[in-house]
């Protein structure tokens, strides 16, 4: 008998090991570059989307835009037989205080919801931002073209929809067009505290800003390779976690952190011609985007975007000075690239939708042992748990074994001092959550 379950473990571990989806693969395909690229010249000829431009014509400015992202978002849930809850989030900001803020205003965030089947409380965010800017942010009247900041990341965000809604997954996908990302994040800032106070459980939030530049201002040309930008350990961490790690590990291996390595490992599984970069960075230098919200509440979220930015094509009047000419253009935009990036955002919704939630309250132990202990709490979906574990200075997980539906197991022969460990949920046909980092000790 004995034998028997382990030849069932063994099984289901080499299924799960080797297993891929080809679902995916037709999402990757179903991806379509004509459209992305149809959605970027629509938002560009909106002539600026300044936060704070014109709100009541039908053809410029931010109104204009955000109606037109809504209709988009309602025409999918049309086609998906009303899968899909559309409405406007907003939030007022004031002059007094803000020194990016030329006049008082709403701002409004397009909100779209594919609603899940099974945790009606799990949401997981793909979102891009409305808003363009010009040379300074205060000029809400000067053509900002903002083809590919942001454009792209918004025409990426709304092709995901029409991709997914084709299909139903058991958590929640939201789609999101934030607004006022250039005066100061603060449609993402609006969204991340209507998630908190509707007690949204976020899987994740996959922020899409500059998803389809190829040639840097560095020379170099490269449609193969993004950058996957994640902070190391939540910003409202307890601090007994913190004090905690000082001696048991961990530094990089916060939520968002996770979110990442998930992202990376997803990717290189279904499109191994893409080159995911992780850094380890909350953003770019000195900078930010719209993820930087929900971690500050301790949501796990990354930056997705090109590899090599290219700053002349950015926050830029359109004009040509010394031969050179400045501004964000269509003609800039490797629709291809956005293409892939929208795929590689895509794969990873999937597959976080359709995997059971992270397993909870991940204990360890094996002080002075030749062994390691885990513990977890049972979540409800699992078929099972799977271990990994990697070298302490490497970035991936490297190492994992299946270890089927239990809530504790010991890795036999493993030191634990050599080696970070995590664990996660696996669903029957083999999709798995985000890695969880032990966050107690077993005594």
């Amino acid at each position: 008998m004995k034998l028997v379950s382990t030849l069932i473990l063994l099984f289901f571990t080499l299924l799960i090991s080797a297993q891929t989806h080809q679902k995916i693969y037709d999402m990757i395909d179903a991806v379509s570059a004509e459209r992305i690229k149809n959605d970027i010249e629509t938002l560009v000829n909106f002539g600026t989307r300044n936060t704070f431009s014109d709100t009541l014509s039908n053809t410029r400015g931010i109104g204009a835009a955000r109606r037109w992202i809504k209709l988009q978002f309602e025409t999918i849930s049309n086609n998906c037989n009303d899968c899909i809850e559309v409405f406007y989030q907003k939030d007022f900001v004031t002059k007094e205080g803000n020194h990016r803020v030329p006049h008082d205003a709403w701002i409004v965030n397009v909100i779209a919801i594919q609603k899940g089947t099974k945790y009606p409380n799990s949401y997981i965010i793909i979102s891009g931002d409305i808003d363009s800017r010009a040379s300074n942010t205060m000029d809400f009247k000067t053509d900002a073209p903002g083809a590919n900041d942001n454009a792209s990341g918004m025409a990426g965000t709304i092709e995901a929809a029409r991709v997914l809604s084709n299909y139903k997954f058991e958590h929640n996908i939201v789609y999101v067009g934030l607004s006022g990302e250039e005066q100061g994040l603060f449609g993402g800032q609006g969204l991340a505290h209507y998630a908190k106070n509707h007690n949204w459980t976020i899987l994740g939030v996959l922020n899409n800003d500059m998803i389809g530049n190829i040639q840097g201002v560095d020379g170099v040309i490269d449609n193969r390779s993004f950058r996957i930008f994640s902070e190391p350990v939540p910003a409202n961490e307890p601090e007994e976690t913190r004090k905690l790690r000082r001696f048991y590990g961990g530094e990089v291996d916060g939520n968002s952190r996770q979110l990442a390595r998930y992202i990376h490992k997803t990717t290189n599984t279904y499109m191994p011609e893409m080159n995911p970069k992780m850094i380890y960075r909350l953003d770019r230098f000195g900078r930010g985007g719209h993820h930087r919200p929900f971690n500050d509440l301790g949501y796990p979220a990354v930056r997705i975007m090109e590899t090599h930015e290219n700053y002349i094509r950015q926050h830029q009047d359109v004009r040509e000075e010394h031969g050179v000419k400045y501004g964000d253009v269509l003609e800039h935009v490797n629709f291809e690239y956005t293409k892939k990036l929208t795929a590689v955002n895509t794969i990873s919704l999937v597959s976080l939708a359709s995997a059971p939630p992270p397993p909870e309250n991940v204990a360890i132990g094996g002080i002075v042992e030749p062994s390691v202990k885990l513990q977890w709490d049972q979540v409800d979906g699992a078929k099972g748990y799977k271990i990994y574990w990697r070298d302490t200075t490497s970035a991936t997980w490297d190492y994992s074994r299946y270890v089927g539906d239990v809530s504790k197991f010991t890795l036999e022969g493993i030191v634990i001092d050599n080696y970070f460990f995590g664990v996660s949920s696996v669903s029957e046909d083999g999709f798995e959550s985000m890695v969880v980092f032990p966050n107690s000790i077993i005594r």
